[in-house]
């Protein structure tokens, strides 16, 4: 594994990150909008998901296909919000495509729509940042549930 991954601007250090392929990569949220909300990036930093190539699109995909679910199971949710925030007027803060995974229960937004707002106010919102700790301990845990 690498000793860290760009994730746009930022330097992912690979205690965060639960989960890679030669392509792809899945870490921990360092601002969750709810418990358990993890990323999935393109290894290559490109801004819009339209710049990913072919086989950088299946393999992120099949990312979010295998980690959805553990994700889902282990936070103990009944549904999942996958989302892909592309450009800056979509919401999108770190200019690297990446995907949302969030893992949602019944009543966890007063309306439902009102999880996209969250994503789009995650760097305004006064929310603190969890340690890197917290987040190294979560990915431990992660990458045991997808027996890694």
């Amino acid at each position: 594994m690498s000793s860290s991954f760009k994730f746009g601007q930022f330097l992912i250090k690979s205690r965060l990150v639960f989960y890679q392929t030669p392509l792809s990569f899945a870490f921990t949220n360092i601002r969750p909008v709810v418990p358990g909300h993890v990323l999935v990036s393109s290894v290559r930093v490109v801004s819009r998901f339209q710049d990913l190539t072919k086989e950088e699109v299946s393999d992120l995909f099949q990312c979010v296909h295998l980690i959805a679910p553990k994700i889902e199971q282990h936070f103990n949710a009944t549904s999942l919000t996958i989302a892909i925030q592309d450009g800056p007027e979509a919401g999108q803060t770190v200019p690297h495509v990446h995907v949302h995974i969030l893992p949602r229960r019944t009543g966890d937004f007063k309306q439902n729509d009102e999880v996209y707002e969250a994503l789009e106010r995650i760097d305004a919102e006064k929310r603190t940042n969890r340690t890197e700790e917290e987040m190294a301990e979560e990915a431990d845990i992660l990458r045991k549930l997808l027996n890694l």
